[in-house]
């Protein structure tokens, strides 16, 4: 067939695809505004619902929890191993009987006791279904210390410290289990300290400090503990520690090797006492040939029974 004999087409009767290609975009829009809707309303829901049950969780905990009747504090069971009572330990972790056992802030509870520098260490517990149980380890003092208020003030500031050096404001008459009973009688005395590094509440940095708590500490377990009484430990040389007895003897130390020192006075003690004397003066910081001087026994002054180091009371328990 020729090409020129071909018949021409009407194009109105032509089928396009214009329509359809409409339609397809405006239905995948709708779809995906379908979605997005349900999409958004799920969400929504979902949100809802979980908000109504986290409000009706804690409607629930509260009314059969933090305000139910039954977890109500009866009994507040504190133990301690020192002097501090236990109403002035209540008072200090803000506790009272009829407080939500489960509503209590155990840490916070901790935190408030801990904060006191006499305390070192709290441990808080619920005991089931009425009981708070405190039970709190006390810092134990070793030396005190006096600083003058201030030129012509006959009062002095008193800071007691234990052997690692914590600095503590010493206990009074009303916040201890028996008022009447001195806890810094026995305690002796150091004297040529920077006052400026007593903060209550804090260590002491001072290294002449510490070598003297270290002094302390291995008195009470070497072989003078007993024999004589430490009254006095002078730090105004930063090389040396001077130590005065209750009876009258002053012993020079060192910084380190305290255990040996303590041994050599021990040694120096028993020969002056086997010839009826006693120790005055002995320098235990010199290496060898110590030197000493020594006076008649029968002029030093006995060994208080005091002086003997109390012994820490058993743990107290008091249920309120």
């Amino acid at each position: 067939m020729w090409p020129f004999n071909r018949k021409a087409k009407n194009r109105r009767f032509e089928h396009h695809n214009v329509l359809d290609v409409k339609l397809s975009a405006a239905q995948a829009r709708a779809t995906r505004v379908r979605f997005a809707s349900m999409a958004m309303g799920l969400t929504f829901g979902t949100l809802f619902v979980v908000f109504l049950m986290w409000r009706g969780g804690a409607w629930m905990l509260d009314r059969w929890v933090y305000e139910n009747e039954s977890f109500a504090i009866h009994s507040i069971s504190v133990e301690t191993d020192g002097v501090l009572s236990q109403d002035q330990l209540r008072r200090w972790a803000g506790v009272q009987v009829g407080m939500n056992l489960f509503g209590l802030d155990l840490p916070r509870v901790k935190r408030d006791l801990e904060l006191v520098p006499m305390i070192q260490s709290v441990a808080v517990e619920r005991v089931l279904p009425q009981t708070l149980r405190i039970r709190i380890t006390e810092r134990q003092p070793i030396a005190q210390i006096l600083q003058p208020l201030g030129p012509g003030v006959r009062d002095q500031a008193l800071y007691t410290l234990d052997e690692k050096g914590f600095v503590m404001l010493p206990v009074r008459p009303q916040q201890r289990a028996i008022p009447w009973a001195a806890t810094n009688e026995f305690l002796p005395i150091l004297t040529g300290v920077n006052h400026a590094e007593l903060r209550p509440g804090r260590p002491v940095e001072s290294l002449p400090v510490k070598a003297a708590l270290r002094l302390l500490t291995e008195f009470e377990r070497s072989p003078m503990a007993g024999l004589v009484d430490v009254r006095w430990i002078d730090l105004a040389s930063p090389e040396v520690m001077t130590l005065t007895t209750g009876q009258g003897c002053r012993v020079v130390f060192g910084s380190d090797r305290l255990e040996v020192q303590l041994r050599r006075w021990r040694v120096a003690h028993d020969y002056a006492r086997q010839r009826g004397k006693s120790l005055a003066n002995l320098d235990l910081s010199v290496a060898n040939n110590v030197p000493f001087t020594v006076v008649d026994a029968s002029a030093v002054v006995p060994v208080p029974a005091k002086s003997v180091k109390p012994v820490r009371p058993t743990p107290k328990r008091k249920n309120v």
